[in-house]
């Protein structure tokens, strides 16, 4: 048995404002309408329905669940996408609209074509939704699916079995931290290295190295983007970008002939700032591992390149190796979906992966890599899922930037011990899970509690 997901299906390239609400629904209406295509059934179909239940009924207007739906009907692909053509394809409805269904086939589409059913919680996930298809005279429906979005961008069809990929031999399969470390004991390897063994088992050293480099390409064009942007966020809040002007302020102050501070945190936060900047407001980035925690390991990835001495793209890559090697044990042993286990399954995690992963590329052993994940773990447990207005802003932008300090902080810190550590990361990963289970559902993002009730939206 192996824990271990891809790094090219952990980290995949898509659009904001959210893996779990945008990302995997778009998947999930992309699947189902191409189902209808390959079967010969799209000709027969006059109409599309679809119920969002939970949390995707919860807060599926502030993610952009409607207009994603619509987009993945219409056959388009979160990764390859024009975000413009997601973002008004529900909302922007004109009476009389029509989809063309797979790219071809023309139907008429309404608003209430699409239902919210916030207080209907299907057993397979909080994040559900029911699709069916629907010809011109028949009183059920043509064709009808229900999907998970389990976070992350990752779906699964109702009934289908709740697996990883799988490694048909998986060289170095593991399950645990525990196995994991004990991988780099007998094979004197790295945790990169282990990553590295298993993903040239799926995809060939040239195929990895190439997908490496354009998750990093892509993270690295929304950090710029990001940095640049200015104005208002979409979606009523009135949030102000910032991380442009962060920038603006740090360029000047280091033009002066003499500085007397630090700026590196600060540009660690700007980095951050950028990335979830751009996924609220509907842009390119990438699930690393969702899209609500998607600016720590770019903001961090950035920071090892600008501050220290020696980064370099190889280095990237193998920060991105210990990083998927650190989430594929949260994903197989907790969770990484904020609808099921709060924000300390998204941030949380996505701290952990970047601060094990600075850890590596600082020289950290394999122990004290484990062991900077489990702090970051460790100080992220019981992290609520509250977003104002249900979109992926308050709190959710500064969380990340804060959540980058302490990846940081926290691979620094291991680096100073030599990996003997009382509470193991197999520890913390499964007291985030039992954390989750007991957490109310208000905190996991339905926005009904939390920060999502106490602020006045004005």
């Amino acid at each position: 048995m192996t824990a271990y997901v891809s790094a090219l299906d952990l980290f995949s390239i898509g659009i904001g404002p959210s893996s779990s609400h945008t990302v995997g629904p778009m998947r999930a209406a992309l699947t189902f309408a191409t189902h209808l295509a390959d079967t010969g059934r799209l000709g027969d179909v006059a109409r599309i329905s679809c119920s969002l239940y939970g949390s995707l009924g919860s807060t599926g207007l502030g993610h952009g669940t409607p207009d994603a739906i619509l987009a993945g009907l219409a056959g388009l692909d979160p990764e390859t996408c024009d975000p413009e053509a997601v973002r008004h394809a529900w909302s922007g409805l004109d009476e009389g609209a029509m989809l063309l269904l797979a790219g071809s086939h023309p139907i008429p589409v309404r608003r209430d074509d699409i239902s919210f059913e916030p207080r209907t919680r299907l057993p397979g996930h909080p994040n559900a939704l029911t699709l069916r298809a629907w010809a011109e005279t028949d009183a059920a429906p043509l064709f009808e699916e229900t999907w998970y979005s389990i976070g992350g961008g990752f779906i699964r069809r109702d009934g289908d079995p709740a697996r990883a990929r799988t490694l048909a031999a998986a060289p170095m399969p593991y399950a645990s931290s525990a196995e994991l470390l004990a991988l780099c004991d007998l094979h004197g390897v790295s945790i990169c290295e282990v990553a590295r063994a298993n993903e040239e088992a799926i995809h060939g050293a040239d195929r990895l190295d190439a997908g490496l480099d354009a998750i990093w390409d892509a993270m690295r064009v929304c950090v710029e983007a990001g940095l640049v942007a200015t104005g208002i966020l979409p979606g009523g809040l009135k949030v102000k970008r910032r991380a442009a002007a962060v920038r603006m302020q740090l360029e000047e102050y280091e033009s002066l002939p003499v500085r007397e501070r630090d700026t590196s945190t600060e540009w660690l936060h700007a980095f951050a700032l950028a990335v979830n900047e751009e996924n609220a407001s509907g842009g390119r980035v990438v699930t690393a591992p969702t899209n609500g925690a998607a600016g720590i390991i770019p903001a961090v990835g950035h920071y090892y390149l600008r501050f220290v001495p020696g980064a370099n793209a190889a280095g990237i890559r193998r920060y991105l190796l210990t990083a998927v090697a650190i989430g594929s044990l949260v994903k197989a042993n907790a969770s990484i979906s904020g609808a099921e286990g709060g924000c300390q399954a998204e941030v949380g995690s996505a701290c952990a992966m970047a601060a094990g992963a600075l850890c590596a590329v600082l020289g950290g052993t394999p122990r004290q890599v484990e062991n900077a994940a489990e702090i970051a773990m460790e100080h992220h447990l019981g992290l609520t899922c509250d977003p104002v207005g249900g979109l992926v802003q308050v709190p959710c932008i500064e969380r990340n930037a804060i959540a980058s300090s302490t990846a940081v902080s926290a691979a620094r810190l291991a680096l100073h011990g030599d990996g003997t550590h009382l509470v193991s990361l197999d520890t913390a990963i499964e007291t985030m899970r039992q954390t989750g289970l007991d957490m109310m559902t208000k905190y996991k993002e339905t926005s009904e509690g939390g920060l999502a009730v106490n602020v006045i939206e004005c």
